[in-house]
């Protein structure tokens, strides 16, 4: 079970670790808030409650942008960054004012995934994809901050945003993905 009501993560992460099938969560479980202070104490948190109430294994992710300019903000905030019911659209909207005129763009795409297992410690694998935000979006593919991020794993004259990737191409080079090839491989961070 995926620890998530997002959409976008559950299928791009249910892609990324076929042949293996995740699921929702049921539909009365309530997720708790992630009030942790790191990307891997909110997908503990998460992963740990789906799998205390199901009794299921269960995988979490927790995932970000960092950016230097911003001393690593918004990090484990990117989903809440323009305000906790704030969009997409919204939350990249209020990075490129927060960069206006910053001459250091470097950035970091940061995902943990936990999972959680009743009868084992839990585990935590980490994916990071480097890159820096550009100041105007572009592409159509993706979500959250994507239009405005170009990763640094592609061709130098290669100035696609991670939106404007084919799905392959972004889950090749993703921090999901390189989180997700982590937990297939069997590498964790730390357990």
């Amino acid at each position: 079970m995926l620890a998530t009501r997002n959409p976008h993560k559950l299928r791009e992460l249910g892609d990324l670790i076929a042949p293996h099938e995740l699921d929702p969560p049921p539909a009365g479980l309530e997720l708790p808030p992630e009030t942790g202070s790191s990307f891997a104490d909110n997908a503990l948190i998460k992963a740990r409650a789906a799998a205390d109430a199901t009794g299921r294994p269960a995988i979490a992710d927790d995932s970000g942008i960092v950016v230097e300019a911003l001393g690593g903000g918004p990090g484990i905030r990117s989903a809440r960054y323009a305000g906790d019911d704030a969009t997409d659209e919204e939350n990249l909207a209020k990075l490129l004012r927060d960069l206006n005129g910053e001459t250091d763009r470097r950035a970091a795409y940061v995902c943990v995934l936990a999972l959680v297992e009743t009868s084992r410690p839990p585990e935590l694998y980490e994916g990071r994809c480097t890159g820096v935000i550009v100041t105007a979006p572009r592409g159509s593919g993706g979500f959250g901050y994507d239009p405005a991020f170009l990763p640094d794993d592609r061709a130098p004259d290669d100035r696609r945003t991670m939106a404007e990737l084919a799905p392959a191409e972004k889950d090749a080079i993703s921090h999901r993905g390189r989180a997700a090839r982590a937990l297939l491989e069997g590498v964790p961070v730390r357990a």
